[in-house]
């Protein structure tokens, strides 16, 4: 990804030395930050709006001039048209830091699933520092390093540091969907969150309908993600999300599809022949690299590039990916999350189990049976989970919370 990083003077107007900020290029449109017509507005932006087209003729419309036909100056005449409401207009995956000129304003956002980063740190001085990465205000030379505990404990229970904690006390990342506004002469607020997710169970409708929705609009997601100026490409590990992906993107795309896999020297762990089936099935333009059972070399690599403690078991085999996919394209699309949405894994099969079997005893039956299990053996170890007497006499959405 391309990184944006900045400082705002909270107090005053003191120079800022420009040595140590990165130098950021779009190029499509040149040099960011990109500016409006009278150069009182600007921003850096890493990501991209993918309803960007639609955007221009609605800001054309009230009169906003475009040099460029790109999403980045959409942010900018947005700005001007909708103030900080200008989120909720943006479909897409961005992290940006606006300056406005005139108002004296500092405005940063963030995507509302936070798949892009932006972290800050208000200094002692005064001075606010901004990144798309921890070690670009690092840089600045006068965070301090001191480690912030919570983040610490964090880690060991989630296997990453949450938002809205870094770990350095004084450091933060901006949490997904929101916004923060800094003015000035003012205390720096609070961020401000423009969106979540809704789980409401007041539209009903029947299986075959919200197959169709969901054909749909996994569709219109990809074909908006299919839009690039450079070569495009998917990871695909055969796995229920990617698989899903690269079957989309082959139903919309004319040529053949570029993937790339990674497979392992492990046959144990080797799933690469899954992915050769889809990549058969639709006819891609398929590309396979092996990992090594002992490929260490990463390690120190991998802990510079994420610059806080990070427990993922893939993390190796997804920077390889990427290595074997920049030989071939530029953007890759990839997915995440599907086999949690639909059942990927074998432990969800299990649970549809374990819900059989326990319906199968009458709650009458159930409950002072394993209440009495329960006295007698508290945890149960050794027993399958099925029969653990906490989780077998519990009510069905206590079971779920037990199980989560």
């Amino acid at each position: 990804m391309c990184g944006i990083t900045g400082i705002f003077d909270t107090r005053g107007k003191r120079d800022i030395d420009r040595a140590v900020l990165l130098s950021i290029i779009d190029l499509s449109t040149g040099q960011q930050p990109l500016y409006n017509e009278d150069n009182s507005v600007c921003v850096v932006f890493n990501g991209e709006i993918y309803n960007y087209q639609e955007l221009i003729p609605e800001l054309q419309a009230l009169g906003h001039v475009f040099h460029t036909r790109s999403d980045t100056e959409v942010i900018v005449h947005a700005w001007e048209a909708w103030g900080e409401s200008c989120v909720d207009r943006f479909r897409g995956m961005f992290a940006f830091a606006l300056w406005d000129r005139n108002r004296e304003t500092l405005f940063l956002a963030r995507d509302r699933l936070g798949v892009k980063p932006l972290y800050y740190a208000l200094l002692d001085d005064g001075s606010f520092l901004f990144g798309s990465e921890l070690k670009s205000i690092l840089a600045h030379g006068g965070l301090k390093r001191d480690i912030d505990p919570c983040a610490v404990e964090e880690y060991f229970a989630l296997g990453y540091v949450a938002e809205p904690r870094a770990i350095f006390k004084q450091a933060k990342k901006l949490p997904p969907a929101c916004t923060l506004l800094l003015r000035r002469g003012q205390p720096v607020g609070e961020p401000r969150e423009y969106w979540d997710v809704r789980f409401t169970l007041d539209n009903p409708i029947s299986d075959a309908d919200a197959q169709a929705e969901l054909t749909h609009r996994l569709e219109e997601s990809i074909k908006l993600r299919m839009i690039s100026e450079v070569p495009l490409g998917a990871f695909l590990s055969g796995g229920v999300d990617s698989s899903a992906v690269v079957a989309i993107m082959a139903g919309l795309s004319n040529a053949a599809v570029n993937t790339c896999s990674i497979g392992f020297s492990d046959p144990a762990f080797n799933e690469s022949e899954f992915a050769k089936m889809v990549a058969d099935r639709y006819q891609t333009n398929h590309y396979l690299d092996i990992v090594e059972s002992d490929d260490f070399d990463l390690i120190d690599t991998l802990a510079r590039l994420y610059d806080e403690p990070y427990a993922d078991s893939s993390a190796i085999p997804t920077y390889r990916v990427c290595q074997l996919a920049r030989k071939h394209v530029t953007v890759a699309l990839s997915g995440d999350g599907g086999d949690e949405s639909f059942g990927g894994y074998r432990r969800y099969k299990l649970h549809l189990m374990e819900e059989k079997m326990r319906s199968a005893l009458p709650l009458g039956l159930r409950r002072p049976l394993f209440s009495t299990l329960g006295k007698l053996y508290p945890k149960a170890d050794w027993a399958p989970r099925v029969f653990h007497p906490a989780r077998a006499d519990a009510p069905a959405t206590v079971q779920r919370q037990i199980q989560s």
